[in-house]
Protein backbone atom coordinates (compact mmCIF):
# COMPACT_ATOMS: atom_id res chain seq x y z
CA UNK A 1 0.00 0.00 0.00
CA UNK A 2 2.44 2.45 1.29
CA UNK A 3 6.09 2.69 -0.53
CA UNK A 4 7.97 4.53 1.77
CA UNK A 5 7.89 6.77 5.13
CA UNK A 6 7.11 9.46 3.61
CA UNK A 7 3.64 8.70 2.00
CA UNK A 8 2.84 7.23 5.42
CA UNK A 9 3.33 10.63 6.89
CA UNK A 10 1.94 12.45 4.46
CA UNK A 11 -1.14 10.73 4.72
CA UNK A 12 -0.79 10.66 8.60
CA UNK A 13 -0.19 14.16 8.60
CA UNK A 14 -3.55 15.01 6.38
CA UNK A 15 -5.84 12.76 8.61
CA UNK A 16 -4.60 14.94 11.50
CA UNK A 17 -5.35 18.07 10.27
CA UNK A 18 -8.24 17.18 8.89
CA UNK A 19 -9.24 16.34 12.59
CA UNK A 20 -8.03 19.67 13.66
CA UNK A 21 -10.06 21.55 10.83
CA UNK A 22 -13.42 19.22 11.84
CA UNK A 23 -12.43 20.24 15.51
CA UNK A 24 -11.91 23.96 14.61
CA UNK A 25 -16.24 23.71 12.94
CA UNK A 26 -17.08 22.01 15.87
CA UNK A 27 -16.06 25.06 17.97
CA UNK A 28 -17.49 27.98 15.69
CA UNK A 29 -20.78 26.68 16.35
CA UNK A 30 -20.65 26.18 20.45
CA UNK A 31 -22.29 29.58 21.50
CA UNK A 32 -20.52 31.53 23.76
CA UNK A 33 -21.35 35.14 25.88
CA UNK A 34 -21.35 37.40 22.43
CA UNK A 35 -23.25 37.46 18.72
CA UNK A 36 -20.95 35.33 16.15
CA UNK A 37 -22.51 34.84 12.35
CA UNK A 38 -20.77 31.47 12.66
CA UNK A 39 -23.60 30.64 15.54
CA UNK A 40 -25.87 30.48 12.90
CA UNK A 41 -24.22 30.39 9.09
CA UNK A 42 -24.32 26.51 9.00
CA UNK A 43 -27.55 25.87 9.86
CA UNK A 44 -29.15 24.35 6.76
CA UNK A 45 -32.56 25.81 5.71
CA UNK A 46 -35.07 24.33 3.43
CA UNK A 47 -35.42 26.56 0.35
CA UNK A 48 -35.89 26.26 -3.09
CA UNK A 49 -36.65 22.44 -2.58
CA UNK A 50 -33.04 21.71 -1.10
CA UNK A 51 -31.20 21.95 2.34
CA UNK A 52 -28.45 25.12 1.96
CA UNK A 53 -26.55 26.56 4.31
CA UNK A 54 -28.12 30.00 5.74
CA UNK A 55 -24.34 31.93 5.17
CA UNK A 56 -25.41 30.95 0.83
CA UNK A 57 -29.03 32.77 1.34
CA UNK A 58 -28.33 35.47 3.47
CA UNK A 59 -25.87 38.56 4.82
CA UNK A 60 -25.18 37.70 8.40
CA UNK A 61 -23.69 40.61 10.85
CA UNK A 62 -23.13 41.34 14.34
CA UNK A 63 -24.09 44.94 14.62
CA UNK A 64 -23.55 44.50 18.31
CA UNK A 65 -21.99 42.33 20.71
CA UNK A 66 -25.04 40.40 21.51
CA UNK A 67 -27.08 41.02 18.45
CA UNK A 68 -26.68 38.76 15.02
CA UNK A 69 -28.66 40.21 11.73
CA UNK A 70 -29.53 37.56 9.47
CA UNK A 71 -31.20 39.87 5.67
CA UNK A 72 -32.06 37.32 3.27
CA UNK A 73 -30.75 38.01 -0.79
CA UNK A 74 -34.81 36.29 -1.16
CA UNK A 75 -37.25 37.93 1.75
CA UNK A 76 -39.39 34.86 0.38
CA UNK A 77 -36.78 32.55 2.21
CA UNK A 78 -37.64 34.16 5.80
CA UNK A 79 -39.78 31.45 7.65
CA UNK A 80 -37.89 28.86 6.19
CA UNK A 81 -35.06 30.78 7.70
CA UNK A 82 -36.76 31.46 10.87
CA UNK A 83 -37.90 27.50 11.66
CA UNK A 84 -34.52 26.18 10.44
CA UNK A 85 -33.38 28.69 13.73
CA UNK A 86 -35.55 27.29 16.02
CA UNK A 87 -35.02 23.63 14.96
CA UNK A 88 -31.22 24.11 15.34
CA UNK A 89 -31.70 24.31 18.95
CA UNK A 90 -28.93 26.53 19.57
CA UNK A 91 -30.44 28.23 22.86
CA UNK A 92 -32.17 31.48 20.81
CA UNK A 93 -35.19 32.93 19.68
CA UNK A 94 -35.35 34.74 15.77
CA UNK A 95 -37.37 38.00 15.92
CA UNK A 96 -38.78 38.33 12.20
CA UNK A 97 -39.71 41.79 11.44
CA UNK A 98 -40.52 40.93 7.62
CA UNK A 99 -37.06 41.81 6.03
CA UNK A 100 -35.17 41.08 8.28
CA UNK A 101 -34.28 38.31 11.22
CA UNK A 102 -33.07 39.95 14.25
CA UNK A 103 -31.22 36.63 16.82
CA UNK A 104 -30.47 38.89 20.47
CA UNK A 105 -27.74 36.14 22.24
CA UNK A 106 -29.36 36.24 25.94
CA UNK A 107 -26.69 36.40 28.46
CA UNK A 108 -25.02 32.58 29.50
CA UNK A 109 -25.78 31.86 33.02
CA UNK A 110 -22.40 30.17 34.55
CA UNK A 111 -23.89 26.75 34.58
CA UNK A 112 -24.60 26.95 31.57
CA UNK A 113 -21.07 28.33 30.65
CA UNK A 114 -19.13 25.45 32.32
CA UNK A 115 -21.65 22.98 30.51
CA UNK A 116 -20.73 24.65 27.20
CA UNK A 117 -16.72 24.12 28.63
CA UNK A 118 -17.53 20.36 28.91
CA UNK A 119 -18.84 19.96 25.42
CA UNK A 120 -15.83 22.13 23.79
CA UNK A 121 -13.68 19.49 26.26
CA UNK A 122 -15.78 16.49 24.81
CA UNK A 123 -15.28 17.92 21.13
CA UNK A 124 -11.40 17.80 21.91
CA UNK A 125 -11.06 14.56 23.17
CA UNK A 126 -12.50 13.40 19.91
CA UNK A 127 -10.38 15.22 17.96
CA UNK A 128 -7.42 13.70 20.27
CA UNK A 129 -8.87 10.13 19.49
CA UNK A 130 -9.13 10.28 15.68
CA UNK A 131 -5.39 11.68 16.34
CA UNK A 132 -4.49 8.51 18.41
CA UNK A 133 -5.75 6.56 15.38
CA UNK A 134 -4.01 8.39 12.88
CA UNK A 135 -0.97 7.77 14.77
CA UNK A 136 -1.90 4.24 15.35
CA UNK A 137 -2.28 3.20 11.21
CA UNK A 138 0.86 5.28 10.48
CA UNK A 139 2.87 2.94 13.23
CA UNK A 140 1.26 0.08 11.66
CA UNK A 141 2.16 0.77 7.80
CA UNK A 142 5.83 1.66 9.18
CA UNK A 143 6.16 -1.71 11.07
CA UNK A 144 4.83 -3.37 7.48
CA UNK A 145 7.12 -1.58 5.63
CA UNK A 146 9.51 -3.39 7.50
CA UNK A 147 7.99 -6.27 7.60
CA UNK A 148 7.93 -6.37 3.69
CA UNK A 149 12.00 -5.89 3.85
CA UNK A 150 11.07 -1.99 1.92
CA UNK A 151 12.96 -0.08 4.90
CA UNK A 152 15.51 -1.12 7.58
CA UNK A 153 14.74 -1.34 11.13
CA UNK A 154 16.62 2.11 11.68
CA UNK A 155 14.44 3.40 9.39
CA UNK A 156 11.43 2.22 11.12
CA UNK A 157 12.78 3.71 14.43
CA UNK A 158 13.23 7.40 12.81
CA UNK A 159 9.51 6.79 10.93
CA UNK A 160 8.28 5.97 14.24
CA UNK A 161 10.00 8.98 16.27
CA UNK A 162 8.88 11.39 13.44
CA UNK A 163 4.89 10.02 13.42
CA UNK A 164 5.39 10.83 17.38
CA UNK A 165 6.66 14.15 16.81
CA UNK A 166 3.71 15.01 14.72
CA UNK A 167 1.29 13.57 16.82
CA UNK A 168 2.29 15.67 19.04
CA UNK A 169 2.33 18.92 17.58
CA UNK A 170 -1.16 18.51 16.44
CA UNK A 171 -2.00 17.23 19.70
CA UNK A 172 -1.04 20.85 20.87
CA UNK A 173 -2.78 22.65 18.67
CA UNK A 174 -6.21 20.55 19.53
CA UNK A 175 -5.24 21.88 23.44
CA UNK A 176 -4.74 25.46 22.41
CA UNK A 177 -8.24 25.38 20.28
CA UNK A 178 -10.11 23.80 23.46
CA UNK A 179 -7.81 26.69 25.63
CA UNK A 180 -8.95 29.12 23.52
CA UNK A 181 -12.49 28.37 23.05
CA UNK A 182 -12.88 27.58 26.93
CA UNK A 183 -11.41 31.03 27.94
CA UNK A 184 -13.81 32.44 25.43
CA UNK A 185 -16.83 30.59 26.60
CA UNK A 186 -16.30 31.47 30.41
CA UNK A 187 -15.51 35.37 29.93
CA UNK A 188 -18.80 37.61 31.07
Amino acid sequence: MYESIDDVLLESEDKMEKAVAHLQQGLSGLRTGKASPSLVDRITVEAYGTQTPMNQLALISTPEPRLIVIKPYDPSALPAMEKAILAANIGVTPLNDGRIIRVPIPELSEERRKDLTKVANRMGEEARVVLRGARRDANEAIKTLEKDKAISEDQRERGLQEVQKLTDSYTAKVDELIAAKSKDIMAV
